[in-house]
């Protein structure tokens, strides 16, 4: 059996302990270098350089004609996919649909502040928004679910996905599959940090968009940092990660079952059980090989690599408490709590993108189509920001009225301050000058 990495809080030291904080993606100087010549070749030369790294760095038979979808592959997926798959989307994007409706702000609030005062919000789409879905790895059809349907919801105008292209030059079909069920007809062929350039700066087929989410490698988090002054990067979304917290009241083999679930992603990935019981994570060391036995050939690589590296393996704790405080300490992307009485820990977490509780909630439950969007912040970002939800799909007013009669008072503090902070202008504006023009 592979040397899962095993570490017991109590014998490490504080340099030890913050290691295990690090992600893949924590240093990405390296990528962010290598980036800046494929940013610039795309702003430079459009489609030409796309073809090109399509070659170079997906080994994809593609050109400039194919770079977007076509209608009749849209069509043709469908004839591809078995109606399972299908029917799997179609639940999973009804479940999405339901929970992002609720979630979905009014157009517009307004309350009265004083007496014939009102103030309020607005919300409007974004114009234009991108949904990146990675291949790199596998496909993730569940990706184009989780993006695609909370921007529908929203009302985004214009809607594009990007992907990128198998070595024929296809896009996997049960993404197209739920694209169009989702309700996005307009996919492009391209991925990593060449797409994120493309649709910052538009090129020949791919229209310039406003802002960008979804989940990517290093190169693609790599590329929405360089380009954050020219497109919105949405959240920091990067390789997988996530906490299977255990208690004493379940079997070790079922936290480790679930530890492979986000290991599983890619070598990039972070995946940890972390527990307080020693009989958990024995019986989870012992139950790894039964599990890995049922899984593929790469899956298998992957989660070995995770779980015997630094980003991954199983943590011994020395209480409860201290579980909870390297939880909150990590910030995962996932948090599953295994515990036949999940609820007495959730009120001890507060630092988790995504809680999922109980023996019967699995990340996978999560990542296909509970509801709740499982594309989510990586890297710690769930200190300061949650779920990708409706409102990253919307913008914000602040909308204001004055009524006549409410309006002197107003002015009078107004008044106040603009003299005591030295602008004149806004003091002016509404002093008696204001007044003789609204007399007429």
């Amino acid at each position: 059996m592979p040397n899962v990495s095993f570490h017991d809080l109590s014998q490490i030291d504080a340099a030890s302990r913050a290691a295990l904080m690090r992600r893949s993606e924590t240093d990405l100087s390296g990528f962010m270098e290598k980036a800046v010549p494929i940013i610039e070749a795309v702003r430079t030369e459009g489609d030409a350089a796309l073809v090109r790294f399509a070659r170079d760095f997906d080994k994809a038979d593609l050109d400039a004609t194919r770079l977007k979808v076509s209608p009749a592959e849209f069509d043709a997926a469908f004839g591809m996919v078995d109606e399972d798959v299908v029917a799997a989307i179609r639940f999973g994007i009804d479940n999405i649909r339901h929970f992002h409706e609720e979630q979905k702000p009014e157009a517009m609030w307004l309350k009265e502040m004083r007496p014939g005062a009102y103030a309020g919000d607005r919300f409007t789409p974004i114009r234009s928004v991108v949904l990146y879905v990675p291949r790199g790895k596998g496909a993730f059809p569940s990706v184009t679910m989780m993006t695609a349907v909370p921007a529908v919801v929203a009302g985004v105008p214009e809607l594009a996905i990007i992907t990128p292209p198998a070595p024929d030059g296809s896009v996997d079909a049960a993404t197209l599959v739920a694209a169009r069920i989702a309700g996005v007809e307009t996919i492009y062929k391209c991925g990593g940090a060449q797409a994120v350039a493309a649709v910052a700066y538009g090129t020949e087929t791919i229209r310039p968009a406003l802002k960008i989410v979804g989940p990517g490698s290093p190169w693609v988090v790599a590329a929405k940092r360089l380009l954050a002054g020219v497109i919105d990067p949405g959240l920091p979304a990067g390789p997988s990660e996530a906490i299977i917290l255990a208690d004493d009241s379940v079997h070790g083999g079922l936290a480790a079952l679930d530890l492979l679930i986000e290991a599983e992603h890619g070598p990039d990935s972070s995946a940890y059980l972390v527990t307080h019981s020693r009989r958990v994570a024995e019986e989870a060391l012992a139950a790894l090989p039964e599990h890995w036995a049922r899984m593929t050939e790469q899956r298998v690589a992957f989660s070995t690599a995770v779980l015997t590296g630094a980003c991954g393996g199983i943590v011994l704790t020395a209480s409860i408490e201290e579980s909870y405080r390297f939880i909150n300490d990590y910030a995962p992307e996932h948090l599953e709590i295994l515990s036949n009485d999940p609820f007495a820990h959730l009120g001890h977490i507060t630092e988790a993108a995504e809680i999922l509780m109980g023996p019967h909630t699995p990340v996978s439950i999560g990542n296909f189509g509970l509801g709740p969007n499982a594309v989510l912040p990586t890297s710690r970002w769930a200190r300061t920001c949650g779920p990708l939800s409706v409102t990253d799909f919307v913008k914000r007013s602040s909308i204001g009225y004055v009524t006549a009669a409410a309006y002197p008072e107003f002015a009078r503090h107004a008044r106040t301050l603009a003299r005591y902070e030295g602008f004149s202008s806004h003091e002016h504006a509404v002093s008696d000058v204001r007044d003789r023009y609204l007399v007429r």
